[in-house]
């Protein structure tokens, strides 16, 4: 009897202090609780104590006087996994989707050095590849240096690209922005702590992973056919140790076909990383990032496997950093106390949609100061686009290309794939080259796939109809407006897309904004 009376009175005072704990101060701030003062006691400073009972966005936490008891622990702990969870989708999207350009065309044979993936006739809404043009003659080499070593690359003048390691970090440029200036050139891909010979006459590219992405472009100014045979008579890959004897080079075809080369979304992205940190050096993400992955169970040269408990956890975090990247990239935060994304809008002075893919065009993702990582431009940047060099984001007057991208329309919302809207193109548009409109689908990021093979508009588009003033109205609808069949892009009712805007070749009245192409508008 007695011990249920002292049960009674303890619950008793503890519901008497959790009552006490909810006096606060005029700022809302929890005050401590009065409890008789020693000859030791100091007053606790404000801001120090800690409630019996603080209500949260995770749920109630309860304490007895700061300790906190097993199921504000066990809440907790759920809350940290999956804030985890969170941050390894964020901090991992780089390598994962780096490894998807690399095992997804493996489907077509792409499986060896020798074997590479080319677009000999552009590439069409096919294939999954982040907002990828059907104006660029594309060709993917890729590396897997811990079974090559030292490797060669023979690169055709005329090309444009870039080496990216297995955390989709920037090495070096071919092209004019290279060491070789676009005439062409013999590259060496040194793999991680190589310390063999180096033999003159290459420029060399010291990987810090034994995977390495490789894109370029071939010119296409003599036509599509010349380029790739330029491409396919010149480039040759083989390892350094079989210079004198290398295998025949063989060209896959990627036009026309389907692959998937955009990262997953669901838990299986956990599992797609976890390959990625088992095959790599340990030095190729720091010791801060490690630690991070490593809470969750990811860990080199230990075997990733989540309990159940783990992986609802999981499952519940990468939705949800899903969303987190997909905010990012439709709602960059331009203004408020956080407006790390300023740097985005191409056209700032008026809020317009028309968004670039890097902010304040820096590929490396620090700040002006180059001492602070902007993660969420870099989270931004990797869940839409592809390929990381500085070239990417220098606009030279009248060479390489430009563009801008509107995830959302003129009243910022996205765009609905059962309405018509449209884009108008002023007069002169300002490109050496050409211009061209290409649409995405949302879901993939990658060309919408319709009935329309490559669906782009732009100058170099048949029969494009011109405006008495000489601009144009692009459409974009289930359905072509009569009249405009040939400026019409045709979407799909139930499904949302975006467009990208390409100047190539720009000139100055693009480069200062002096001339912009309209906000997407719906047509009443």
């Amino acid at each position: 009897m007695k011990s249920k009376l002292w049960i009674i009175t303890l619950f008793s005072l503890v519901m008497m202090g959790c009552q006490n704990n909810s006096k606060t101060t005029e700022d809302s701030k929890p005050v401590a609780k009065e409890l008789k003062t020693y000859s030791q006691t100091i007053k606790l400073p404000e801001g120090l104590h800690t409630p019996d009972v603080v209500e949260t966005s995770i749920g109630t936490l309860n304490f007895m006087d700061g300790a906190p008891l097993p199921e504000t622990a066990e809440l907790v702990y759920e809350n940290l996994d999956r804030m985890r969870g969170v941050d390894v989708f964020l901090k991992g999207m780089s390598g994962a989707s780096v490894r998807q350009l690399m095992v997804g065309p493996e489907v077509l044979g792409t499986n060896h050095n020798n074997k590479v993936l080319i677009y000999d006739n552009l590439m069409d809404s096919k294939a999954y590849f982040l907002t990828g043009n059907t104006s660029t003659l594309y060709v993917f080499p890729t590396f897997n240096l811990k079974e090559t070593g030292a490797t060669v690359i023979e690169v055709p003048p005329g090309m444009l690209g870039a080496f990216n390691d297995a955390w989709f970090r920037y090495m070096q440029d071919v092209g004019p922005m290279g060491p070789d200036k676009g005439k062409g050139g013999k590259f060496l891909l040194l793999p991680p702590g190589y310390e063999g010979d180096i033999p003159a006459g290459y420029y060399v590219v010291k990987s810090p992973t034994y995977r390495v992405w490789t894109f370029m472009r071939g010119s296409i100014a003599n036509g599509i056919e010349a380029g790739a045979k330029n491409i396919t008579e010149n480039l040759k890959i083989y390892p350094l140790a079989e210079k004198n004897n290398p295998k025949k080079m063989e060209f896959v075809s990627g036009s026309g076909k389907h692959i998937n080369t955009v990262h997953y979304n669901d838990y299986y992205f956990y599992e797609h990383l976890n390959e990625i940190i088992q095959e790599e050096p340990l030095e190729m993400i720091d010791a801060e990032t490690r630690g991070l992955f490593a809470s969750i169970g990811m860990e080199k040269g230990k075997e990733f496997n989540p309990d159940a408990r783990m992986k609802r956890i999981l499952t519940d975090a990468v939705a949800i950093a899903n969303a987190t990247a997909r905010s990012l990239v439709w709602y960059p935060r331009v203004s408020g106390s956080v407006d790390n994304m300023k740097g985005v809008q191409v056209y700032a002075d008026t809020n317009s949609a028309w968004n670039m893919a890097w902010v304040d065009k820096n590929v490396f993702f620090n700040g002006k100061d180059g001492q602070t990582m902007n993660s969420d431009a870099r989270s931004m940047y990797h869940y839409s686009y592809t390929a990381v060099t500085p070239a990417m984001a220098v606009t030279i007057p009248g060479a390489g290309s430009d563009y801008g991208i509107a995830y959302v329309d003129a009243d910022k919302q996205p765009m609905d794939g059962a309405l018509t809207y449209k884009i108008h193109i002023p007069a002169n548009p300002p490109a050496k080259d050409f211009w061209a409109i290409t649409v995405y689908d949302t879901q993939t990021r990658s060309q919408l796939q319709t009935d329309q093979k490559f669906p782009t508009i732009g100058s170099q588009s048949e029969g494009l109809k011109k405006n008495d003033d000489g601009s144009y109205d692009i459409y974009l609808a289930p359905e072509a407006p009569v009249g405009y069949e040939k400026n019409w892009l045709q979407t799909i009712p139930g499904k949302s897309w975006f467009p990208g805007f390409r100047m190539y070749g720009p000139l100055e009245a693009w480069i200062d904004k002096s001339w912009r192409p309209s906000e997407i508008t719906k047509v009443k």
